[in-house]
């Protein structure tokens, strides 16, 4: 899935932002005890991770399975969280909505021996400027509120008619 949006920046510049989004998907288990996701090195884009699901796997144990996200916070300090504590007997599956993260991105099974399956979606947002798009724009933003105002016309009050 990919769209488009339009953005302008504080500078009156008109830019375009695109934003692609992948399925994502690991499993973490004694074996593999955590995933770090990270995007490229390109300067135009951003990575981020969008975690949908935390979800037992096939022939889990009887014992609590944590799983940790550690990521950096809004003063850039790396932090880690603790986002799913799951049972088989009694939380198998726990849907996190739209947790968004920039990357990198480092999900780990703190407890339990696993599977556990982490699923979302890896998003790309790049910015491409593009200038002569706004003129164009602007030209046809002017064109239809011409078009707007010449087809409202004032209403005109009825005539009396005369008595004969």
């Amino acid at each position: 899935m990919s769209f488009m949006e339009d953005m302008s920046s504080d500078l009156g510049e008109a830019r375009q932002s695109k934003l692609e989004s992948f399925l994502f998907s690991c499993e973490l288990s004694s074996k593999v005890p955590f995933y770090t996701f990270q995007g490229d090195e390109e300067e135009d884009l951003e990575h981020f991770l969008e975690l949908r699901t935390v979800c037992l796997g096939e022939g889990v144990k009887e014992e609590s399975n944590v799983v940790e996200v550690t990521a950096m916070n809004h003063q850039g300090k790396t932090i880690s969280v603790p986002i799913a504590n799951l049972h088989i007997s009694c939380l198998p599956m726990v849907s996190l909505g739209e947790f968004e993260l920039k990357a990198p991105v480092t999900l780990r099974l703190r407890a339990g021996t696993g599977p556990v399956t982490v699923s979302g979606l890896h998003l790309i947002a790049s910015q491409v400027e593009d200038l002569d798009l706004s003129d164009e724009e602007d030209e046809d933003d002017d064109e239809d509120d011409e078009e707007e105002e010449e087809e409202i016309t004032p209403i005109k009050p009825a005539k009396k008619k005369q008595k004969q």
